[in-house]
């Protein structure tokens, strides 16, 4: 489990390609390894992965097939950074929602508003999630759990679209900074937006069977 609170970036200082297959080598500072063990679970741009080597600085991780098609991590080079949070531990605050590192799609970053000390994005996603997006629910881009300001609806020109206002200091903790229009964010539907969500279309079929 995380709560969508990215304690910092990390960059990728090496990756290993095979088939349909690949391991990404982190450069993790020393506050992030603190406690760090083989098989923990590390989200990268909210995608959970689990360690599988830590060679001092250098942890590694495996990213399958499924990650690589439904993730961004599939377009990382050596020299990106990646946002980073550790999985949530008994008793910690949870500041942010709960997010389980489960990437549902890729959304597009489609437009920038820069305005003095924020930032406003507005992302577009697939038409299945258009239907989880609420004004002020949760989401997760990139693995941060973000508050939605308004939501467009699907036209003949494009798909759902939200948008998120982002403080200085979310733009200094993770790479949501570098995101430029045409770039590809994770996105993690809030969990209980889509019980929800989902519960009501059930009962609602069923009433029309």
């Amino acid at each position: 489990m995380f709560t969508g609170i990215v304690q910092g970036t990390a960059e990728v200082v090496a990756i290993q390609e095979a088939e349909a297959f690949r391991t990404h080598v982190l450069a993790l500072p020393a506050e992030l390894r603190e406690g760090l063990v083989l098989g923990a679970s590390v989200a990268h741009n909210g995608v959970c992965l689990t360690v599988t080597a830590i060679d001092e600085e250098r942890v590694s991780f495996d990213l399958m097939r499924e990650t690589l098609r439904v993730t961004n991590l599939g377009a990382v080079k050596e020299g990106d950074r990646v946002n980073i949070e550790r999985a949530a531990r008994f008793g910690d605050e949870i500041g942010g929602h709960a997010m389980s590192g489960h990437v549902m799609a890729l959304a597009e970053l489609v437009e920038l508003d820069e305005a003095p000390n924020n930032r406003r994005l507005w992302f577009e996603v697939p038409h299945a999630l258009g239907r989880f997006l609420f004004d002020k629910g949760y989401i997760g881009v990139d693995g941060i759990s973000l508050t939605i300001g308004q939501v467009q609806p699907a036209t003949v020109d494009h798909g759902p679209r939200f948008c998120v206002d982002l403080i200085p200091e979310t733009l200094v903790r993770t790479i949501l900074v570098d995101r430029v229009p045409g770039d590809g964010v994770n996105i993690e539907i809030d969990p209980q937006t889509q019980a929800i969500v989902e519960t009501v279309e059930r009962v609602l079929q069923a009433r029309e069977i």
